[in-house]
């Protein structure tokens, strides 16, 4: 269990997973929140971290912060995704073990489970297949987090648990083209066309492949929920329970951005997984659930975009 006047440090502060969960903590009277950025504190330095976590001796620690990127970002930095991944997460769950840090919140992505894993995805299915080949180094970087922390609980009895969300989305997403995920490239993408009066909009793949998204916000809940419940699994999945195919998806964004041209599908680009959706029952189970319809979301997150451009 966690009390509202614990010292908590949310490593990513800035990211879109960090500023919710720090939104979050905020709405539920959590006032003692501990954030570094990245001129303050590199993650990537062992040192710096150990030193760090020596000094101020935070309660809980919520690792929010990674090296994240959509497909062609993961295909073009394979060793930028596995190894600043694998050294950020070391240094913060080495350096709480080591300095006693009672709970270790890990956050990872639901790309850590086999390309065809059996659907809805359980999470016992991890490692028991090949992974996706375009972001397999993110993913190996995130099962070994995930193994680490069920390593020190096994070893040491310690509340290291991970949390493995669906496809995010919402306010503070990266929407650059050359490194963001499906969302905030469609919303970019339909955006531009319109203002630039364009006839078609060019999409990556075929449309096929179905996936299941989740605001961040309500990631955010689910992660101060199990802070305050103190989960007796080593992993839990986070999802929606709902999905939908890229081609409908692009198809919803169109029309909440308002852009009255054509799709086309660049079919010799990589699809992805066909299917992923997550089996997040454990944690529904616990009594957590979603809040955020999806359209609603969409929407939320193009006002939000529309409004950084401002």
């Amino acid at each position: 269990m966690i009390n509202k006047e614990d010292l908590i440090f949310v490593a990513g502060h800035k990211g879109m997973v960090g500023s919710a969960v720090i939104r979050e903590l905020n709405k539920k009277g959590y006032s003692n929140i501990l954030t570094k950025d990245r001129n303050e504190l590199d993650l990537t330095n062992q040192i710096l971290v150990e030193e760090f976590f020596k000094t101020a001796k935070p309660k809980t620690v919520i690792d929010a912060a990674a090296k994240v990127g959509g497909i062609l970002a993961n295909y073009e930095n394979p060793y930028d995704f596995l190894l600043i991944n694998t050294q950020i997460q070391n240094n913060l769950i080495q350096s709480s073990f080591e300095n006693n840090i009672e709970t270790f919140v890990f956050l990872g992505s639901s790309c850590i489970y086999p390309k065809f894993s059996k659907q809805p995805i359980k999470e016992e299915y991890l490692l028991t297949d090949e992974l996706e080949p375009t972001n397999q180094w993110y993913a190996l970087a995130k099962i070994q987090g995930v193994k680490l922390c069920e390593a020190i609980n096994r070893q040491f009895n310690k509340n290291y648990f991970s949390l493995m969300p669906t496809n995010l989305y919402g306010p503070n997403d990266n929407f650059d083209l050359n490194s963001s995920h499906v969302i905030p490239a469609l919303i970019r993408k339909f955006h531009e066309a319109k203002e630039n009066h364009s006839q078609d909009v060019l999409l990556w793949g075929t449309g096929s492949p179905f996936r299941e998204f989740l605001h961040v916000d309500d990631l955010a809940s689910a992660i101060v929920f199990s802070l305050e419940n103190k989960p007796e699994h080593n992993l839990l999945n986070v999802g929606s329970s709902k999905e939908i195919s890229i081609k409908d998806l692009a198809l919803a964004i169109k029309e909440i951005v308002g852009f009255s041209g054509e799709i086309k599908w660049d079919t010799s680009k990589p699809d992805g997984t066909p299917r992923k959706l997550m089996d997040s029952s454990k944690l529904l189970d616990l009594g957590w659930k979603p809040k955020i319809d999806l359209k609603s979301g969409l929407e939320a997150t193009y006002n939000y975009y529309i409004d950084s451009l401002k």
